[in-house]
């Protein structure tokens, strides 16, 4: 069975993201959508409600799994038997920090290769940075984000908003 892990911190998951796993799903027998802390991050979503979100979108693709992970992203595709690491690349720019850590995966596990695969056309400028500001001023994200990503938006700015006011 050919295993890939989808890696990223999806904060939230966008449109641009399931095409990814749409177009991996298609490729690979398994595609676990692994949803990570990075450190240096920091996420408007915990990374329970990031994962619950995923998998609300997800449900319906037969051979695609949701998951959380904390630590090394090649021990964790190790773990689970993956053969591949899917990485998606918007623009030039996504690739020289790609391209660095794709190496070091290798260097790390060198049988774990690094799938790069580019969103269809539409999806290019979609990130999850730019949605939440969007969504944070009331604009409609509905072109960038799946509906119950854009309803858990709403319910976390609305909370925040009324936090900030107390």
């Amino acid at each position: 069975m050919r295993i890939a892990v989808y890696p990223g911190t999806f904060d939230p998951v966008t449109n641009g993201h399931l095409d990814l796993v749409n177009r991996a799903s298609q490729i690979f027998d398994k595609v676990i959508i692994a949803v990570s802390n990075n450190p240096h991050k920091n996420p408007l979503f915990s990374i329970e409600e990031r994962r619950d979100l995923i998998f609300r979108v997800v449900q319906g693709m037969d051979n695609v799994e949701v998951d959380m992970f904390d630590g090394l992203l090649v021990s964790y595709a190790q773990k689970k038997g993956a053969c591949a690491l899917i990485r998606g690349l918007r623009a030039v720019s996504d690739f020289e920090y790609e391209f660095q850590m794709a190496l070091m995966n290798r260097k790390l596990q060198p049988d774990l290769e690094t799938v790069y695969l580019m969103p269809s056309e539409e999806y290019t400028y979609i990130n999850s940075t730019i949605s939440k500001e969007i969504a944070r001023f009331g604009g409609d994200i509905s072109c960038f984000v799946p509906g119950p990503v854009i309803d858990a938006l709403k319910e976390k700015f609305s909370a925040l908003n009324n936090k900030e006011k107390e």
